[in-house]
């Protein structure tokens, strides 16, 4: 597949893999992508990004998670908060979800200054304080991208920089359930962090989701877990 900066015409999709090699080793150790490899757990994320059109929110996929008592947790652009109230308390009434942040207007953050990037970051994480009494400590940046930059301000603010390790590309409208689940088939792993999409744009995501649940994750003896959860891991795998 391939991407350019106006992704955000047509999506919110990915470019850390293309990103990730040019940051320097002292970024890449600040940034997380994966749990303990050594823990038999995998990290189920979805991002809600803000969206032109339709609902932005998957209702079926978290009924889904709900219904089956999935941990997730979800990276929210400051943007999609504004326009989701409802949605957003609903979310965080759930024990087993968790709640982090996905900048502001889900803008390029290596296009902006250190400070610029700085409000980016803020924008839902001061939201989220503010109107809902949450305390957002997990940071996802927008399409994946970032510089040295984005991560000294991230960790100046005492917030964790996650990435993921897995790419479901359920945001590609020309990927089937099928061809989704095989990606996940080849690269999921002990300690894996997987992207996915709760706000309507992955067509098959609620499909991926229960594929993940049914089949993939119980033959290969995971168990699917929040960031935080899967982070303080300790389990050894049988």
């Amino acid at each position: 597949m391939r991407f350019t900066l106006h992704a955000s015409r047509i999506t919110c999709l990915v470019l850390t893999m293309l990103l990730v090699p040019l940051a320097s080793s002292v970024t890449q150790a600040q940034v997380i992508k994966s749990g303990p490899s050594s823990c038999p757990g995998v990290a189920l994320t979805f991002d809600l990004c803000p969206v032109r059109n339709g609902a932005g929110y998957d209702q079926a996929l978290i009924d889904y998670l709900i219904e089956r008592k999935i941990p997730a947790t979800f990276f929210m652009s400051g943007k999609w908060i504004a326009k989701h109230d409802r949605q957003v308390k609903a979310l965080l009434q759930i024990p087993f979800f968790e709640v982090g942040t996905h900048g502001e207007v889900h803008a390029h953050m290596p296009l902006h200054s250190a400070e610029e990037q700085k409000q980016e970051i803020l924008g839902p994480v001061r939201l989220l304080k503010a109107k809902y009494n949450h305390d957002a400590t997990l940071f996802r940046p927008p399409y994946g991208e970032f510089n040295d930059d984005t991560v000294n301000v991230t960790r100046s603010l005492g917030l964790q920089f996650i990435l993921w390790d897995v790419v479901s590309g359920d945001p590609d409208p020309t990927l089937t359930a099928n061809q989704i689940e095989g990606r996940l088939k080849r690269f999921i792993r002990k300690g894996s962090v997987i992207v996915m999409h709760a706000n309507g744009k992955g067509k098959h995501t609620h499909e991926a989701v229960q594929d993940l649940q049914t089949h993939l994750l119980p033959e290969r003896h995971l168990t699917p877990m929040t960031v935080s959860d899967l982070l303080h891991c300790t389990q050894a795998a049988p």
